[in-house]
């Protein structure tokens, strides 16, 4: 697993960082205009499974409190940034700022790149009217976002950085020494921090009652059972509508990256708050990356005082505890996720916090497993028997057989006819039957659907 590095292009308006997002993501993400300022918010993109690629809304003179906001995310771009992509029309003489943006950048310690744009139109000026920004000469690159002229060798130049070069290592490190990694996932305020501090048994991370501490991704490692672990403590995510433009949407960021990082993430959940659409969310972002997931309830002690109610609010049904029926509301609420365990902690009392290491350490074996072609396809014709295929009038899926090409998560191929007229329900049913004999706690499982024409129909 590795943490991909953040690459930030900064500049003034209409110098085309959003083209150059677009052309290296190879789709339109970020919106095009020739009107300035169209981008007001930061737009990200994966390049290549290599870098994250982000894009800044333009420096502009502060017209009102909303411009001036943006102007932050210049400052921010550079803090949270790997490396800075300095971008700059190639037609144009700079001005002062940017001059400014490319003394900021520079101050800062961390490559920068100077990204000369739009030298498709003929006139760009020579690369002596720019030395005076203070980049070293082998860092300028003449592009055209538009016809794609220069971008490959910027895409090499950016790879060539020392940030990439470490990730590389951590690639090749061996498995067996690689720690496992877990990340801390929620909302703010969840009691991220506190429980990183418990598991730390020190006080690694500033704890507050007031949302928003943790900006970045703090980590701690540690030994269990002999198995070296690093926890991630995170900055909590708001929803995208209420993100602060600036430092808390860099934030966002980087927990989004140490979801890819992660080996395990605990998606934690406070007692005394319902989850919402949100965490819901979160769910899926860690499912979508193929990471192990535990659900954490936090703050337990206060459960302790809390009056029982049901799914539907009704007051004490029976004999049941709050704690009870939280995690009847947790299943009924997440029944996508059947396979992740629930665990109810407090970080005031300890109560189960190291339980999280033994569930993490299940989990990652349950990763690894493998299971015996003979077996997989013992499950899939006792499947067919059960609940045989529907499809069309004259058409019907054939499954013929399935093989397990990965781990890290489990990931299945199902070969066979026609398989692109699958009911996601038959194809839930025969996760189900492969789960009954080998659950696969707290990991999805990946599915590929592959027709004997070599046509691919992908579904988890």
């Amino acid at each position: 697993m590795k943490k991909l590095p953040i690459v930030a292009l900064i500049g003034q308006t209409n110098a085309g960082k959003s083209s150059i997002l677009n052309r290296m993501a190879h789709k339109n993400i970020a919106i095009v205009a020739r009107e300035e300022g169209t981008t007001r918010d930061n737009v990200m993109a994966t390049i290549d499974n290599a870098f994250i690629l982000i894009d800044t809304a333009g420096l502009k003179d502060p017209s009102d409190d909303f411009e001036a906001s943006i102007q932050d995310q210049i400052a921010d771009a550079i803090e949270a940034a790997d490396v800075i992509l300095v971008t700059l029309d190639s037609v144009k003489y700079f001005d002062y700022r940017d001059a400014k943006i490319a003394k900021d950048a520079l101050r800062s310690g961390k490559p920068v790149l100077l990204v000369l744009n739009k030298c498709d139109l003929g006139d760009s000026l020579p690369v002596e009217e720019f030395r005076a920004l203070g980049v070293a000469p082998e860092n300028i690159y003449y592009v055209s976002a538009t016809t794609g002229q220069g971008m490959i060798k910027l895409k090499e130049g950016i790879l060539a950085e020392p940030v990439f070069r470490e990730v590389s290592k951590d690639v090749v490190a061996k498995e067996e020494v690689a720690p496992l990694k877990i990340a801390l996932i929620g909302r703010p305020n969840v009691g991220k921090s506190s429980l990183f501090n418990s598991l730390a048994k020190k006080q690694q991370a500033v704890v507050s009652s007031r949302q928003g501490t943790t900006r970045d991704i703090n980590r701690v490692r540690l030994k269990y059972k002999g198995r070296e672990i690093e926890v991630l403590d995170t900055a909590g995510l708001r929803k995208p509508g209420k993100r602060e433009v600036g430092i808390e949407k860099f934030s966002a960021i980087r927990t989004l990256a140490a979801i890819e990082e992660a080996d395990v993430c605990a998606l934690l959940v406070d007692s005394t708050e319902p989850h919402s659409k949100l965490d819901q969310s979160l769910a899926g972002q860690i499912i979508e990356a193929g990471k192990g997931i535990i659900m954490v309830v936090t703050k337990a002690d206060l459960l302790e005082d809390a009056t029982p109610t049901n799914y539907f609010g009704e007051e004490n049904v029976g004999n049941r505890t709050a704690a009870d029926f939280l995690i009847d509301a947790l299943e009924k609420d997440f029944d996508f996720l059947p396979y992740a365990p629930v665990l109810i902690t407090s970080s005031e009392t300890g109560q189960n916090v190291t339980q999280l290491f033994e569930l993490a350490l299940e989990i990652d074996t349950n990763r690894h497993l493998e299971i015996k072609t003979s077996e997989l396809n013992k499950i899939l014709n006792e499947a067919i028997v059960a609940h045989p295929p529907a499809g069309l009038k004259n058409t019907r899926p054939k499954p013929k057989y399935i093989v397990q090409t990965d781990t890290c998560p489990p990931w299945l191929v199902v070969h066979g006819r026609d398989l692109g007229l699958l009911h996601w329900s038959w194809k839930r049913f025969l996760e189900r039957k492969i789960r009954e004999k080998y659950p696969f706690m707290g990991t999805p499982i990946m599915f590929s659907y592959r027709n004997d024409k070599n046509t691919d129909d992908k579904q988890r």
